[in-house]
Formats: structure tokens, C-alpha cells, sequence
């Protein structure tokens, strides 16, 4: 090797750059791999650890898909951006469900909603910005930041308030440094809706004070009982030039597979992110595009059918696990996640051991009562376990009772 040619790591002897090096395996998908891994070794596992719905994709969806696949149309590179019907029918599919009024030159089609969330962070950070973080929060938003060059800034809110954070609470967090707020609501991983007089309140503080909004709208069409979702764009309209919104076809269509997920923001920001997209993947996949538009084009028929059986599930599991001793378990309105407190389990004697934390208290679970559930250490809050209830209802039930087996023998 020649004295000019560089180390093959760096100085301090890392071979993985920092920024890379940083980011942390997904929980929730560490979770479910570990999971599926128990019951590949015949190991009758539950697993409560992925957000994803156990009903299949819909018929007619499907069928477009296959049609599509027979199209050589569809054989080919397609604009990095997104096929231009199917940002046709996000803006439809956005006026109807939200009420909200965008162009086709405002909507970004991307691999799913991370790659939306990463995106669109790039296109608006700068090294050392700050993101106002509403804690919990969904595992890939602060990687996603830091990722971006931004810093995230973790605004926490429990079980007393419905997990839902305060403006008094987001202006102590804000500082000279703040440029974005990220909202999301219905929430992953508490399932917290926020009425439509506090969706106001916090929008006009951000425009008050100059901020960004990113709003996460993936859960929109599951809201439950008395709660409503609100596009916070459409209530405080004056935030519509620093606002991105992020949503996908996975939640509310059952299509977590496909990989569909769409940014609608400014016109600038939107041109921005669909240029670090066609250097990163190019076009999303045009078969999924397909059948991303008969998606967001059909009724919601399916959808209502989907949001009762979620409906049913989340009563079921939040009376299940309030009957344990040391769990409280707040009634999400939305999604399809609950997210109890563990805290009066913790430094409990169970089964010959002492767990400190929701980290050992789920690792407990999993290897006594063969339940995988997610603990709150991945949510920014620890004492906590997070549980989807999109699995099917004998199995739900079948899981927390094993649970509430376990749980109950724990002792002081």
C-alpha cells in the first residue's frame, strides 16, 4: 500500500462514521424480528411488538397491483417524485379526508413514512437546529433528526394528561435554536388525540413564535368514541407555508408491505426532498404506486370495517391490563397502540428476579410468559411498555392473560 493511500478507518478507530454509528436498530422492529425468530424455533410467542394491521390488503387494491404488474408501463424508471396520478389522487384523497387544499407540485411519493419523515427533515434542518419532540414519541423520530443534523428536544407528557403535552410545556422547551415542532396526533405510541381547541392552541403558538410544524398524519381514520382528527394545517391556516405533513397508505389500508408514504409541504421544500430522493432511491416502486392509488381513491368501507374491530380490541386490552396490580393503563382514542405504566411492577420479586426497569421488566415477559412487547426506554420514557392491539382478538386476549398470569404473581 502507497504512503498516499488512506486508513481504512478513522483516526480514533472507528470503521462506521459517527453519524451512522449514532443510530439505533429500530426497537419496535427488533422486538417483532425477536419474536418471529421464538416462534420459528416452536416457541408458541405473542407478539404485541409491530405496528402493523393483521388483516390482509383489500381485494381491489391487490388487483391493481397485479394489473399493474402486467403493464409495461409499469416496467420502467418513473419520475423520482411519484407517479403523477397517484400525486393526483393524494390531493383528492387530502381535500376529502382533511379538508386540506394542495397542489400535485406539493406532494413527495416516498418508500414509506420513515423515508418521508428522514426526507423532509433534510430538506429543512441545518446542523444544530432544534426539534421540538412531544415525548413519548414514536422510536424513528429523533434518529431521523439527529440523522438530519438536527437535535432533538424531548417535551415529556404521562398517563395524568392523556400524554398529551401543553403550549406552557412547549414554550419552556423553546430556545433560539428552535425551528421545528413535531405534532402528531393520533399518537404513536400512546394513541393520544388532541381536541381540535388544543390542535389550535399549539398550532398558533408555533406560528406565533415562526416555527416549522411537521405533523404526522399516518393514523388519521383511527379515532375512536368522542375523538376527532384534526389536519393542523386546515385549523390554524396561516401555518401552511412552514408545515410539512407526512402520512402513507401502511396504517389505515393494511399495506405496511407496499411502502407507500407521501410528504406534502411548500413547494421549495417538496422540490428539495425530491431531489435528495432521486440520488437516494429514485422512484418508489410502481407496482406499489398502483396500487397506492386505488387505495386512496376507493371508499373507506374497508377501512370502517378495520377501525371497529380496532375499536373492540383496544376496550378489551385496556380492562385486561388495568386488572393487573401495578399497571395503569390509560383509554387511547386513537391508532392502535396502548401504552400502560409498569412503574408499581418495577423492583417487584418475580419468578426469582427484580426487574429495575421496562427494559428487564419486557425481557421478563417475553422469556416467562412468551408475550413480546416493546418497553417505554424506546419511546423516550422508561416505565413504560407499549402494546399493539392490531393482532387478532383470540390472540390478544390469549397474550395478556398470560400477562396478568405472570404480572400477578409479582411481590412487593
Amino acid at each position: 500500500m502507497s504512503a498516499a493511500t488512506p486508513p481504512a478507518q478513522s483516526a480514533d478507530g472507528r470503521r462506521v462514521s459517527a453519524r451512522v454509528g449514532a443510530i439505533s436498530e429500530s426497537a419496535t422492529l427488533a422486538v417483532d424480528a425477536k419474536a418471529k425468530a421464538l416462534k420459528a424455533a416452536g416457541r408458541p410467542v405473542i407478539g404485541f411488538g409491530a405496528g402493523e394491521p393483521d388483516f390482509p390488503t383489500p381485494e381491489y387494491i391487490v388487483d391493481a397491483a397485479v394489473e399493474a404488474c402486467r403493464n409495461p408501463k409499469f416496467h420502467r424508471y418513473t419520475p423520482a417524485g411519484g407517479l403523477p396520478e397517484l400525486k393526483a389522487a393524494i390531493v383528492e384523497k387530502t381535500r376529502r379526508d382533511s379538508g386540506y387544499e394542495v397542489e400535485a407540485s406539493q406532494v413527495l411519493v416516498t418508500n414509506g413514512g420513515k423515508q418521508a419523515i428522514y426526507q423532509a427533515f433534510a430538506a429543512i434542518l441545518d446542523p444544530g437546529d432544534e426539534v421540538i419532540v412531544p415525548t413519548p414519541y414514536w422510536t424513528t423520530y429523533p434518529e431521523s433528526i439527529r440523522l438530519a443534523g438536527g437535535v432533538p428536544v424531548d417535551v415529556v407528557a404521562d398517563e395524568t394528561t392523556g400524554y398529551r403535552v401543553s403550549v406552557e410545556q412547549l414554550e419552556a422547551a423553546r430556545t433560539e435554536k428552535s425551528k421545528v415542532l413535531l405534532f402528531v396526533s393520533p399518537s404513536n405510541p400512546t394513541g393520544a388525540v388532541y381536541s381540535r381547541e388544543q390542535v389550535e392552541e399549539i398550532g398558533r403558538w408555533a406560528a406565533e413564535h415562526g416555527l416549522w410544524v411537521m405533523t404526522d398524519e399516518i393514523y388519521e381514520h383511527l379515532v375512536y368514541g368522542d375523538a376527532e382528527f384534526c389536519s393542523l394545517p386546515v385549523v390554524v391556516p396561516e401555518l401552511r407555508d412552514r408545515c410539512v405533513v407526512v402520512n402513507g397508505v401502511a396504517k389505515t389500508y393494511a399495506m405496511t408491505g407496499w411502502r407507500v408514504g407521501w410528504v406534502i409541504g411548500p413547494k421549495d421544500v417538496i422540490k428539495a426532498a425530491t431531489n435528495l430522493q432521486s440520488h437516494a432511491t429514485s422512484n418508489v416502486a410502481n407496482v406499489s404506486q398502483a396500487a397506492a392509488i386505488a387505495a386512496v381513491s376507493g371508499d373507506l368501507d374497508a377501512v370502517a370495517r378495520m377501525r371497529e374491530a380496532f375499536d373492540r380490541r383496544r376496550r378489551t386490552i385496556v380492562r385486561m391490563l388495568n386488572e393487573i396490580d401495578g399497571v395503569e393503563c390509560p383509554e387511547p382514542e386513537g391508532a392502535f397502540y396502548v401504552y400502560p405504566s409498569v412503574k408499581g411492577l418495577l423492583g417487584r420479586e418475580l419468578r426469582g428476579k427484580r426487574p429495575q426497569s421496562s427494559v428487564e421488566l419486557a425481557g421478563l415477559i417475553l422469556e416467562e410468559a412468551e408475550v413480546a412487547v416493546v418497553p417505554g426506554e424506546a419511546f423516550g420514557t422508561p416505565g413504560y411498555l407499549r402494546l399493539s392491539y392490531a393482532l387478532g382478538d383470540e390472540d390478544l386476549v390469549e397474550g395478556v392473560s398470560r400477562m396478568q398470569k405472570l404480572l400477578g404473581e409479582a411481590r412487593a
